[in-house]
């Protein structure tokens, strides 16, 4: 049987500095493998694709605009729908809960010709002076998960591109809904948000705490891709009944709203930039 034999082995894993190494295992070979197994044929997936964490946005998607299932998915763990809306040809997966699976899911995305991901999640409200149901463009990330620790150096936060989330802003500003751009704490671990945590997230500068934002601007940032984080702020931890009242259609137009506002905020810089 293997042993650890030395302090030094298992400091190399557990505090990494390998960040400017490449990855063995790639998403391209394990969506390779996916597809000879499932016989499935190789096919792209939309250019805007989106992250749905609670599920409630590919219900609608199915329930009121035709979404169909994308058959060239090569992944073991989800579905991937397509659907047009408002314009524009989505891909959605639901239920992407956490760090390590939403950045698992957008770097097997990535590999399949998406530009630029989206991801709309449900937050626990930090800032008591948010207003109600509220959704947050997030430009930095408290890094209170582990994924982000495999893609970049440590740093107190991830921060998300300044120009991507600028342009993505511009259009926030004729949104229906509110939408406050700010910090979030990400945290693997939603039932241990104890009051000295969110005490010290609140006055880091968090307005709410979510599970994916931070892994997500780390791949970005790591990756060189184009990913933007909402948070749609549904809950104060229950701490009293009656909440997660979401919004008409348990806010899949408000999250479907962000994400369209995303797009065509990634458009029109992609269209300033120089070939």
């Amino acid at each position: 049987m293997n042993t650890l034999r030395t302090d030094t082995s298992l400091a190399l894993v557990s505090d990494r500095d390998d960040f400017d190494q490449p990855s063995l295992f790639l998403p391209e070979n394990l969506m390779r493998e996916a597809r000879r197994q499932r016989d499935l044929p190789l096919e792209a997936v939309p250019d805007v694709c989106m992250l749905d964490p609670d599920g409630d946005v590919t219900q609608f998607l199915r329930e009121h605009h035709g979404a169909t299932t994308a058959l060239g998915w090569a992944c073991y763990h989800t579905e991937l729908l397509i659907a047009q809306y408002k314009g524009t040809r989505l891909g959605v997966i639901g239920c992407a809960v956490g760090a390590s699976f939403a950045v698992l899911l957008a770097e097997q995305l990535f590999a399949s010709g998406c530009k630029l991901l989206v991801s709309v999640t449900s937050a626990g409200q930090i800032d008591e002076t948010l207003p109600a149901s509220c959704t947050i463009l997030i430009d930095r990330a408290i890094r209170g998960e582990g994924t982000s620790h495999a893609y970049l150096s440590p740093a107190p936060m991830a921060i998300a591109n300044e120009t991507l989330v600028d342009a993505v802003q511009q259009q926030c500003t004729t949104s229906e809904f509110p939408v406050i751009r700010g910090a979030v704490w990400t945290t693997d671990a939603p039932f241990r948000e104890t009051a000295t945590s969110l005490a010290a997230a609140r006055d880091a500068g968090a307005l709410a705490v979510e599970m994916e934002a931070a892994a997500l601007y780390a791949f970005a940032e790591a990756r060189q891709q184009s990913v933007v984080c909402f948070a749609h702020v549904t809950n104060s931890m229950a701490v009293d009944e009656g909440d997660f009242e979401k919004g008409p259609f348990d806010g899949a137009v408000q999250a479907l709203g962000a994400a369209i506002a995303a797009t065509v905020g990634w458009r029109a810089l992609h269209d300033r930039q120089p070939d």
